[in-house]
């Protein structure tokens, strides 16, 4: 009989919707240039925890989610994710086993190639909305690593998801 839980493929799936929704909720003006990546951040958790169950397939069809809810181009942040994630499973045997703070920093890096992919794709399209700006989001995501690493371990160990 497969030990798996049902409700391990539910909690990735929730979590994910709750990340996507997050970032398309409406931001205040001023802000909006620091809008962390929350969806890139539960993909980077998720294969990190379980590289087996959220690899990178999952990260590309929230990607392409992503894209669609963003009006951005198709396949963009599909590209992102599948990256960080790849990198995730790639690294998750050295990430896992630093402290928090070491991991924050593999978290900047991870995240400054993701964004090196979508600034790619986006100078490609043309898009003028690309400056120094663009790059806030990976650091605002950083800094909130350690809480979304805490707050997602928690619902995972809760929820007994292995």
């Amino acid at each position: 009989m497969n030990s798996a839980r049902p409700h391990a493929r539910w909690l990735i799936a929730v979590t994910l919707v709750i990340a996507l929704a997050l970032t398309i909720l409406p931001f205040p003006t001023g802000l909006a240039p620091y809008r962390p990546e929350w969806a890139m951040l539960v993909i980077l958790y998720w294969s990190l925890a379980l590289p087996a169950r959220a690899g990178v397939g999952v990260a590309w069809l929230t990607g392409l989610l992503q894209d669609i809810l963003q009006a951005t181009a198709l396949g963009s942040h599909a590209l992102a994710f599948a990256l960080v994630a790849y990198l995730t499973i790639q690294l998750y045997q050295r990430i896992r086993n630093v402290p928090i703070w070491q991991q924050t920093l593999t978290v900047l890096a991870v995240l400054l190639a993701a964004h090196g992919v979508l600034f790619i794709t986006r100078g490609l399209s043309d898009d003028p909305s690309v400056d120094w700006r663009f790059w806030l989001p990976a650091l605002t995501s950083t800094l909130l690593w350690p809480l979304v690493f805490v707050l997602l371990r928690t619902l995972r160990r809760s929820f007994q998801v292995n």
